[in-house]
């Protein structure tokens, strides 16, 4: 994350207009982890794993080296680059699921009354911070990456979007944003839409982020709508 990959001519090139093939901008996955810190900035005390701004420092502790070298005209190489991605991952999937789990065990001592708004809102975030953080998985393992995505032409991998399964659109690039659909799609429907998983990983990251999504949806905003 934090780094833009712009292939030149010596990239892979399109078979029939001799063009090279250009990534999305990898900065857009950096303002998504910043985004899930600034959430959980949010969330109350007794729902997050240490100060409430630790996610956030973290994550942009684990971005400086990658944005400071692309500044400097030096991109880091790309397993570097992608070690750090996984990190942030980890980072912020972990405090995700701790987030629901704190808020599970938290649920026999709330009261009844305003208490309820605050647990909206609180499984509200989670629930936001789910998509985000496997939209963000879904973006780093297909195809092993954005990087490697370019280099292969971007061709279906890990996930099948439906530009790519007629053949038709052989030049369509996936962004983040249709990643970030999917995550959507995923913690809405708790099952693949129109984007269809693949690989065993695809398919394992699905069932947990559907999981947290039913945990939160089901359990948490049901319980609150219930105190009101």
């Amino acid at each position: 994350m934090g780094q833009t990959h712009k292939l030149s001519s010596q990239g892979p090139l399109d078979t029939e207009k001799k063009q090279p093939v250009i990534t999305a901008p990898l900065w857009v996955s950096t303002l998504a982890t910043i985004l899930f810190g600034l959430i959980y900035t949010l969330l109350p005390a007794r729902i997050t794993f240490g100060p409430s701004w630790l996610p956030l420092i973290i994550v942009i502790v684990l971005s400086l080296p990658g944005l400071v070298a692309f500044l400097l005209g030096h991109p880091l190489p790309h397993h570097i680059n992608r070690a750090l991605s996984f990190c942030v991952l980890g980072v912020i999937t972990a405090f995700l699921i701790t987030g629901v789990v704190l808020l599970i065990s938290s649920l026999p001592t709330r009261q009844q009354g305003s208490d309820a708004i605050n647990l909206l809102r609180t499984g509200g975030a989670l629930w936001l911070s789910n998509v985000l953080v496997f939209g963000l998985w879904y973006w780093e393992i297909d195809g092993d990456g954005p990087h490697k995505r370019a280099r292969a032409g971007h061709k279906a991998a890990d996930l099948l979007f439906p530009q790519q399964a007629d053949g038709n659109k052989q030049h369509w690039i996936p962004h983040f944003v249709d990643y970030l659909f999917v995550s959507f799609t995923g913690a809405t429907a708790l099952s693949p839409t129109d984007t269809y998983p693949l690989s065993h990983r695809a398919k394992l990251l699905m069932m947990i982020e559907a999981i947290i999504a039913l945990t939160i949806l089901s359990i948490l905003i049901g319980r609150a709508i219930n105190i009101v």
